[in-house]
């Protein structure tokens, strides 16, 4: 048989490769319409961009737009409805009004698979985020939480007796509070910490300690933790593997690139992962499971 070339043999490697990586299960579990104002066609087009061959499709409540002018769970609903292979929905709402539980269903009956981007001004363990965690049991969906110091989710260090109080639940922790507390000596007024970081934060433990806690690797603030200190951050997904799930959240056009925080977060996961079979858990297998598909 004859030899191939090492210039021909690397160039077979390498489109090999990238074939894989085109052809890759890739459930993007975190995304919203009108972003910062953009199309559902711009939409559209960064999904197919970055490679998500499924995304899960974030509303905001009847308030605030989740801080980026979001649209809410009827903007979701029937861009789900018109291109079902490639997206799913969430339902949601304000935690603190009395429309919450009335809302929140009519949208879980219509098809949503979980509740979220919870992003309100309220504390992670208040009445508010128990009577969402009720709902949550009930429908036996999931819940993706926004935690950023003193603005959204407020109280991390107290969210511990939440799993433990709904163990049924899984919610998905999310932002800058939730991934700066990888770190042990984490400072919590510090959003986007740089530097080597001590393993056993706040987040390090509720992932090791509760089942039903999971990770949304998401947005720069995920970006940000990885990129920190890659080789805490290979041991860590090393460990958390399970409990792991892909998201983007990024708002530009194009799906790579500079500009695309999820872009090259799953650039990260991929070059991290300890091996073939985590980087497929943390890319589809963990939220094909949240999603019950």
């Amino acid at each position: 048989m004859r030899q191939l070339s090492r210039r021909v043999f690397l160039g077979t490697a390498c489109a090999a490769a990238t074939q894989a990586a085109t052809t890759e299960q890739v459930i993007d579990f975190h995304q919203h319409t009108h972003y910062h104002d953009r199309t559902d066609e711009n939409l559209i087009a960064h999904q197919k961009g970055l490679g998500a061959t499924l995304s899960v499709l974030l509303p905001a409540g009847s308030r605030y737009g989740l801080a980026a002018n979001c649209y809410g769970n009827d903007s979701v609903v029937t861009l789900a409805r018109a291109h079902p292979k490639q997206f799913v929905f969430f339902a949601n709402e304000l935690p603190d009004i009395p429309e919450t539980k009335a809302v929140i269903e009519k949208y879980l009956k219509l098809g949503a698979k979980g509740i979220g981007e919870q992003k309100y001004p309220v504390a992670c363990d208040s009445p508010a985020m128990q009577l969402v965690a009720e709902i949550a049991r009930a429908h036996r969906v999931p819940v993706l939480m926004h935690f950023q110091h003193n603005t959204y989710n407020m109280g991390i260090e107290r969210f511990h007796k939440m799993l433990a109080k709904y163990p049924s639940v899984n919610f998905i922790g999310h932002a800058q509070t939730f991934w700066g507390n990888i770190d042990k000596l984490h400072k919590q007024e510090v959003l986007y910490p740089k530097g080597p970081v001590t393993p056993g934060g706040i987040t390090d433990r509720l992932l090791s300690d509760y089942p039903n806690m999971w990770g949304d690797l998401s947005a720069g603030s995920g970006l940000n933790a990885f990129t920190r200190d890659e080789d805490h951050a290979r041991d860590f997904l090393k460990r958390h593997q399970d409990r792991l799930i892909y998201g983007s959240d990024c708002e530009d056009i194009e799906g790579h690139g500079e500009k695309c925080s999820g872009g090259k977060q799953l650039l990260v996961v991929r070059r991290l992962s300890p091996d073939a079979a985590a980087t497929r858990k943390m890319l589809y297998a963990n939220a094909a499971g949240l999603l019950k598909l």
